[in-house]
C-alpha cells in the first residue's frame, strides 16, 4: 500500500496501524474466514524517527498462509460469482491460484491506509460502522449501543441480535449457501463545504469509495432510497436523526 499526500511531522508508528488490522484480521471468529494471517504491517518508507516526511508511505502487509495448492481443484473451473472469469475474458490468462487483485484480502491495505487517514483527520471527527442487518435479520434500532460494536463477532450495535445471527449464519452455511449483510457507517464532526460542486461532490467520492470494495454492491447515503418515500414535516425527524438520536445532517 503506498500513500500520498500525508503532512510531514505526524506521529506514526506501526503501531497506530496495527490496532484496525487486529480488528478486520482473519480467524477471528467462526463467522469470518478461517485463514490464519497475522497481518503484521511493516512502514517501508515515508517515515522517519516516527515522524511523516511528507513523501509517499508504504506499507507492506505479509501474506504468510497462501498456500496456492489449495486452488488446484478449480484449475478447470471458474468460480462462481467470482472475478476469475471477468479477468479472463479482459486479460486473456488464468491463474488460478488466488484470487489476486480481486481477492478480499486486498481490502487489508485499505483498512491500513485509512488507519493512517483517521489520523490525518484527528480527534474532532469521528467514523464508525456497523453491521445492522444480515440477509432479512435487521438489528432492533432502539437497543443501539456503540460501546458493544466491538466485543461482539459480528460488529453489532444490538447485542440481542447476536444469537440470532449465529443461528442463522449456521443454518446458512450448513446448507452450502451465503448471504449477504448490510453496513452503516456514521461519521460526526465532518465540516462543511469538503468536496467540489459537481463532479467531485463528497458523496460522489465515497460511493466510488464504497463500490470499488469487491463484495459491496449498493450505496446509500442519508436515507438513500427511503427518500423516495419521505412526505414533508410528517418525516422530517426520520431524515434529521441518526442511529443513537443525533442529528445526522442540517
Amino acid at each position: 500500500c503506498v500513500i500520498d499526500g500525508c503532512p510531514p511531522g505526524m506521529t506514526l508508528s506501526e503501531a497506530d496501524i496495527q490496532g484496525d488490522l487486529d480488528r478486520r484480521r482473519p480467524g477471528t471468529s467462526a463467522f469470518v474466514t478461517q485463514r490464519n494471517e497475522p497481518d503484521a504491517v511493516q512502514i517501508l518508507s515515508g517515515v522517519f524517527q516516527g515522524k511523516t516526511t511528507g513523501t509517499p508511505i508504504c506499507l507492506l502487509i505479509k501474506n504468510t498462509d497462501q498456500r496456492s495448492k489449495d486452488y488446484g481443484e478449480i484449475k478447470s473451473t471458474f468460480r462462481p460469482g467470482h472475478a476469475d472469469i471477468t479477468y479472463w475474458h479482459k486479460y486473456g490468462v488464468r491463474d488460478f491460484r488466488g484470487g489476486g487483485r480481486s481477492s478480499a484480502r486486498e481490502t487489508a491495505a485499505r483498512v491500513a491506509a485509512g488507519a493512517i487517514a483517521r489520523k490525518v483527520l484527528g480527534a474532532s471527527i469521528t467514523v464508525r460502522g456497523a453491521l445492522v442487518r444480515i440477509g432479512t435479520i435487521a438489528i432492533d434500532r432502539s437497543r443501539w449501543d456503540w460501546d458493544v460494536v466491538g466485543s461482539n463477532p459480528f460488529f453489532s450495535p444490538d447485542p440481542g441480535i447476536v444469537p440470532e445471527w449465529e443461528r442463522y449464519l449456521d443454518d446458512v452455511r450448513k446448507s452450502g449457501s451465503s448471504i449477504g449483510a448490510v453496513i452503516e457507517v456514521v461519521a460526526e464532526g465532518v465540516p462543511a463545504g469538503l468536496g467540489a460542486p459537481l463532479y467531485g461532490k463528497l458523496d460522489q467520492d465515497l460511493a466510488s469509495a464504497m463500490m470499488s470494495i469487491n463484495a459491496v454492491k449498493g450505496v446509500e447515503i442519508g436515507a438513500g432510497m427511503a427518500s423516495a418515500e419521505l412526505t414533508g414535516e410528517a418525516n422530517a425527524d426520520e431524515l434529521r436523526s441518526g442511529p443513537d438520536g443525533k442529528p445526522r445532517f442540517l
